[in-house]
């Protein structure tokens, strides 16, 4: 027994590990056949590697809230449809390089729902980044001081999903502008982004700022995304 938990121990086994030591204290071993105890351990195992690649993910994520799919609650009143929620937890969205696009006033639920879009992301295994609009962009200019834009532009490019939460608060500087066409243009078809927003989508155009530069962004954007567009008071009222 000591000789078998020594080898899981050394080759990283660790769902096994568990597993077996749970066989072992209830006195189940003997009664499941090779093959049984066997499919068992390798089911622990999986499951223990999928739980660690969702916790480096979600924590890589570094998300504004701790939200899940299932916490979510749908009501029409609301502007959140329950068979949309439903297409959206299947990752399809992911795998298509579609946007998503959310909208409401402060307090109604946007950061909330991003943030459990991208736990459900994490947990389907995909790279997902949360940035607040206005310090991705800071890191942006930071990371030209630094001589390390491209480098930058590059890791973002690979992330699965990026998730830009208050945008529109400010209007875009020029460079701010460019920055933002850069990353759209390195995700559009390939990667997802979900932009949370308390201005509607007919505005964007205005807080970009530059007309060929907000047509191009909103082109890529607009026209294959979802859109969900919250409504009624503020859920922080409530509590």
């Amino acid at each position: 027994m000591m000789q078998i938990e020594s080898h899981m121990s050394r080759l990283h086994l660790h769902g096994m590990n568990r597993s077996w030591q749970a066989l072992v204290e209830t006195r189940r071993q003997n009664e499941l056949t090779l093959i049984e105890g066997l499919e068992l351990l390798l089911q622990a195992e999986e499951q223990e590697r999928t739980n660690n690649r969702f916790e480096r993910l979600r924590k890589s994520a570094r998300f504004r809230y701790q939200a899940s799919i299932e916490e979510i609650k749908t009501d029409a009143s609301r502007g959140l449809d329950k068979g949309l929620l439903s297409t959206l937890a299947t990752g399809e969205y992911l795998s298509k390089g579609e946007a998503v696009l959310i909208t409401g006033a402060a307090g109604c639920g946007k950061s909330f729902l991003a943030s459990a879009l991208g736990h459900q992301a994490c947990a389907q295994g995909y790279k997902v980044a949360y940035y607040n609009a206005q310090k991705l962009l800071l890191k942006t200019k930071i990371a030209r001081i630094e001589g390390t834009i491209i480098k930058f532009f590059e890791h973002l490019s690979k992330t699965d999903l990026l998730i830009l939460d208050d945008f529109g608060l400010s209007h875009l500087e020029p460079q701010q502008q460019l920055d933002l066409m850069e990353m759209i243009e390195d995700r559009h078809s390939k990667s997802s982004t979900i932009i949370a927003s308390q201005l509607p989508v007919a505005n964007w155009y205005d807080v970009i700022g530059e007309e060929t530069i907000a047509d191009a962004i909103l082109d890529r954007l607009v026209h294959t995304s979802y859109r969900i567009e919250l409504k009624g008071e503020s859920l922080r009222k409530k509590r």
